[in-house]
C-alpha cells in the first residue's frame, strides 16, 4: 500500500461516519455524549462545541468515544504500509485506550479531523518569505490554505529589505516587512479554519535587522496585528553587546552591508518596555534553537510555530501531542513502568500521524516526509507535584521535572529508534546529528516538544502543560447569570479529609483564585497549592530550564508577573533566561491589557443609578454615510448646549433585524450622552467590534461592522484621539463570555475552550 492509498482513507472514514450518522437522533444529553468515559463537564463542553462531529443543522451526532474510537482507526490503519500483516485492530485498542483513559491526547487538529474528510492532522507549520513580491504573496495564498485546514503559519520576515531600501524595478522604495504583516493579518482574518478553529501567525524579525524598533512596538496599538504574535530574534552576539553596553551594527539583509549602530542596551530596553506594557514581543534566542538543531545539514532554523515551542524549516510542519502526568502517580511515587509504556505508545501514534496526514501543501508533505519531526510533550505537571505534595515553586520541583523530561526523552528516542528498525530512519538521516554521533537509526528528526495544552487539558481534566495552577478555586458564569464554583478536585478533597471544607470557603477562595491570604487553612495546604501569580518569575523559569534541557524543541511557557513588576523585573528575567540556555521567553503581566477579567476577582460593585437629561427642542449636528459589509450607513450626530446629546444611525436600506438593532444601538448611545458619559468611552466600547461582513473604505480604513462604523463616525465628529483597541488577548471570551487565562503563550477560555494564541 502507498502513502497515497493511505492519505485517503479519511475520505472512506468519513463516508462511513456519514451513513452511520444520516437519520441518526440528535445527541443533546451530557450522559450520553460522555457514555462510559469519565469526562469533566468542563471537557464535555469543550468537545461539544469543537470536536464532536455534527450535522448540518450544527447538532452533534457523535460521542466521545466515537471521536476517540474514529481517530483510533485512522492512525492506527497506517500500520499496514509497513507490514501488511500488521494486527491493526489491536493497535486501535491500544490507541483507543491510551486517549480514552486521558493518559495522551494529540493536539486538536488529530482529534478533529482524523477520519474526516478535511483530514488535515497538524497544527504546526513554518513557511518561507523571500524578497520579493512573488514569494512574500506566494506565503500569503499558503497561508490562507494552511488556515482553511485548521493549522497555524510562522514565519521570519527577515529576509525583506527593509523601510526605504530602493527597489530597482520600480525605481521606488521599499515599505518594509512591518506593512506586509498587515496583509498576512488581513489574510488571516477572513478565514475561520474549518468552523472551529481561527488562525494563528507567528512573525519573528532578527535583532539586527534595520526595521526592528519598528517591528518591537508594531503591537503596542493592539487593535493591529491581531492574529499574530511576534518575537524578536535575538542572537549571542546581540545579548553579549547588551551585557558590555556595546554598540550594535543593524545589516540590511539584501546586501548584507551595516546600515548603522545602534546601543544594544537601548534596543534591549525598548524590547523590555514593550513587554512590560503589553505582553509583546516575546524572544526566540535563535543560536539556543541551532544550537539544537538535528538538522545542520539543511541550514540554520529561522522561525517557529505561533507558540513558539515548534523551531521548523520552511514548509517543514509538526505533530504534537502530551502526557498525562496526573496519570502517572501510584502509591505516592511516579509509575515508571507506566510511563515508559505511554512514551512508547504516543510515539508510535504521532509517527503514524504523519502518514495518515492530508497535507495542505506539497511541499509541505515533502519536507515533513523527509524529516517525520514528532513532538511529545507533557501536561498535568502541577497536578503531578500537588499528588506527590511537592510546592510548584522548589527546589524538589526543578528536580522532579528535570528527572520526568529526561526519562521521556530517553523513552522516546529509544521508541523511535525502535520503529527505525522496522520502518527505517527518516529520509534526511544522513549527517543528521543522530548519525554524527554514532547512532545507526532514528525514526523521527525530532521527538520531544512542550506545547500549549489549553483545550486537550480541558478535556483531560488536568493542569496546563508545566504550568502552575491558575486559580485553586473561582467563579464560572452559566446561563442567565447562574454561578457555579469551581474548586481544584485535589484540593476539595484534601480540605474534606483535613476537615476545613465547607460551600462558603470555597465561595470565598473563588473570589480570590488563591489560598494564601486564608489563615483557617493549614499553613502546609497553603504553601502546597501556590497558584501562577504566587510564583515568582525565576521559578517560572527554572522550571522551564529544567525541561528545556531534555526538550529537543522549545517549550511553552508563561512567565507570569505581579502588575506593580517593573520594567527592570523584566529585564532580569530575560537576562537569566539566556544565561540558563532557552530557546525562547514569553512575559505576562497581570492587568498589562485592557478589559483583563480574571477567573476569581471581587465582589459585585453596589449599582448606581443615573436619570438622562431631557432630549433639547432643538439640536444642531451633522450626517455622515459610511461603508459597512451590510451596505451604507448614514449616521447623525447632534449637540445642543451642553454638548453631544444624540446618535441616529440609519441603513441605506430599510428594514429587517440589522436596521432595529442599528436604531436601538442609536437610542441607547443618545441615553448615555445625555446621561453624562464621556464621548470617547461609548466609541472605545463599540470601537472594534465585529461582525461576519467587514468591508474596507476608500481611505484604506476597515470598517468591522456597523457599530464600529458608527465609533468611526464620532470619532471624527467629536475631534478626539481614536481609541486603543479592545485588546481580546485576555478578557471575556468572545464565544461564552468566560474568563480568559493566560498560559503557554496563550488565552484560553476553560469553560469552552476557546484559545487565541
Amino acid at each position: 500500500m502507498s502513502s497515497q492509498d493511505i492519505s485517503q482513507t479519511p475520505l472512506e472514514r468519513e463516508e462511513e461516519i456519514k451513513l452511520k450518522t444520516e437519520g441518526s437522533s440528535v445527541i443533546q444529553d451530557d450522559r450520553e455524549i460522555a457514555g462510559d468515559l469519565n469526562l469533566s463537564p468542563n471537557s464535555l463542553v469543550v468537545l461539544k462545541k469543537r470536536y464532536l462531529k455534527k450535522n448540518d443543522e450544527g447538532a452533534v451526532v457523535e460521542e466521545a468515544a466515537d471521536m476517540f474510537r474514529r481517530v483510533a482507526e485512522t492512525i492506527s490503519r497506517v500500520d499496514l504500509l509497513y507490514d501488511p500483516q500488521a494486527d491493526v485492530e489491536a493497535t486501535v485498542q491500544e490507541f483507543y485506550n491510551l486517549m480514552t483513559g486521558l493518559y495522551f491526547l494529540p493536539n486538536s487538529p488529530t482529534l478533529m479531523n482524523a477520519g474526516r474528510e478535511l483530514g488535515q492532522l497538524s497544527a504546526c507549520f513554518v513557511l518561507p518569505v523571500e524578497d520579493s513580491i512573488a514569494s512574500i504573496f506566494d506565503a500569503i495564498k499558503n497561508t490562507a490554505i494552511i488556515h482553511k485546514s485548521g493549522g497555524g503559519t510562522g514565519f521570519s520576515f527577515s529576509r525583506i529589505r527593509p523601510s526605504n531600501d530602493p527597489v530597482m524595478s520600480t525605481k521606488g522604495v521599499a515599505s518594509g516587512p512591518r506593512s506586509f504583516m498587515n496583509i498576512f493579518d488581513v489574510a488571516t482574518e477572513t478565514i475561520k479554519q474549518g468552523g472551529t478553529r481561527r488562525g494563528a501567525n507567528m512573525a519573528i524579525l532578527r535583532v539586527d535587522h534595520p526595521d526592528i524598533e519598528q517591528f518591537i512596538t508594531c503591537k503596542n496599538d493592539t487593535k493591529r496585528l491581531t492574529n499574530f504574535n511576534i518575537s524578536v530574534g535575538i542572537t549571542n552576539a546581540f545579548m553579549e553587546a547588551v551585557k558590555a553596553e556595546a554598540d550594535f551594527p543593524l545589516i540590511n539583509p539584501r546586501t548584507g552591508e551595516e546600515v548603522k549602530k545602534v546601543k544594544a542596551r537601548a534596543l534591549f530596553d525598548l524590547i523590555v518596555e514593550s513587554a512590560w506594557g503589553t505582553g509583546e514581543p516575546g524572544i526566540i534566542f535563535l543560536d539556543a534553537i541551532n544550537r539544537d538543531n538535528t538538522l545542520p545539514q539543511m541550514g540554520n532554523i529561522e522561525s517557529t510555530n505561533p507558540c513558539g515551542e515548534q523551531p521548523l524549516f520552511p514548509y517543514e510542519s509538526c505533530n504534537l501531542g502530551s502526557l498525562n502526568l496526573s496519570k502517572v502517580v501510584k502509591d505516592g511515587d511516579i509509575d515508571w513502568h507506566l510511563l515508559a509504556e505511554m512514551v512508547r505508545t504516543a510515539v508510535h501514534f504521532l509517527d503514524n500521524v504523519i502518514d495518515a496526514n492530508k497535507f495542505p501543501l506539497e511541499a509541505i508533505k515533502e519536507r515533513t516526509l523527509a524529516n517525520r519531526k514528532i513532538g511529545l510533550g507533557v501536561m498535568g505537571f502541577a497536578d503531578l507535584l500537588l499528588a506527590l505534595g511537592i510546592p510548584y515553586n522548589t527546589d524538589e520541583a526543578v528536580a522532579l521535572g528535570e528527572k520526568v523530561m529526561a526519562f521521556i526523552d530517553k523513552q522516546s528516542k529509544a521508541a523511535s529508534a525502535e520503529l527505525a528498525d522496522t520502518r527505517k530512519s527518516f529520509p534526511n538521516f544522513s549527517g543528521s546529528t543522530y548519525e554524527s554521533n554514532g547512532l545507526a537509526r532514528m525514526r523521527n528528526a525530532t521527538t520531544t516538544t512542550i506545547a500549549p495544552t489549553g483545550t486537550i487539558s480541558i478535556i483531560a481534566g488536568c493542569s496546563s502543560g508545566i504550568e502552575p495552577l491558575f486559580a485553586v478555586s473561582y467563579v464560572r458564569w452559566v446561563l442567565e447569570g447562574t454561578e457555579l464554583v469551581e474548586v481544584h478536585p485535589y484540593f476539595e478533597e484534601l480540605a474534606k479529609n483535613r476537615g476545613f471544607y465547607s460551600a462558603e470557603l470555597m465561595r470565598k477562595i473563588a473570589q480570590k483564585g488563591s489560598i494564601a491570604s486564608f489563615q483557617e487553612i493549614p499553613k502546609d495546604v497553603r504553601r502546597l497549592f501556590v497558584t501562577a501569580h504566587e510564583v515568582s518569575p525565576q521559578w517560572h523559569i527554572r522550571l522551564q530550564a529544567a525541561f528545556q534541557k531534555y526538550t529537543d524543541n522549545a517549550v511553552s511557557k508563561t512567565v507570569n508577573f505581579p502588575n506593580q513588576a517593573t520594567p527592570e523585573d523584566v529585564r532580569e528575567v530575560y537576562l537569566m533566561a539566556y544565561d540558563m540556555g532557552l530557546k525562547g521567553v514569553t512575559i505576562y503581566r497581570d492587568g498589562s491589557r485592557d478589559q483583563q477579567v480574571l477567573s476569581f476577582g471581587k465582589e459585585k460593585p453596589k449599582p448606581q443609578f443615573v436619570a438622562p437629561r431631557p432630549r433639547p427642542e432643538r439640536t444642531t449636528g451633522v450626517t455622515e454615510y459610511i461603508n459597512t459589509g451590510c451596505g451604507k450607513l448614514y449616521v447623525t450626530v447632534n449637540k445642543d448646549d451642553l454638548g453631544f446629546c444624540e446618535v441616529f444611525a440609519q441603513m441605506g436600506k430599510t428594514g429587517g433585524c440589522a436596521s432595529s438593532q442599528i436604531e436601538s444601538a442609536g437610542r441607547l448611545i443618545s441615553l448615555a450622552l445625555r446621561s453624562g458619559v464621556k464621548i470617547e468611552s461609548i466609541i472605545k466600547q463599540i470601537s472594534g467590534l465585529r461582525c461576519p461582513s467587514p468591508c474596507w473604505n476608500g481611505n484604506g480604513n476597515q470598517v468591522l461592522s456597523c457599530p464600529d462604523a458608527i465609533s468611526k463616525v464620532l470619532t471624527r465628529v467629536a475631534e478626539v484621539e481614536p481609541p486603543e483597541s479592545v485588546k481580546t488577548t485576555m478578557g471575556a471570551c468572545p464565544d461564552c463570555g468566560g474568563a480568559m487565562e493566560q498560559e503557554s503563550g496563550c488565552a484560553v477560555c476553560r469553560g469552552c475552550g476557546f484559545s487565541r494564541c
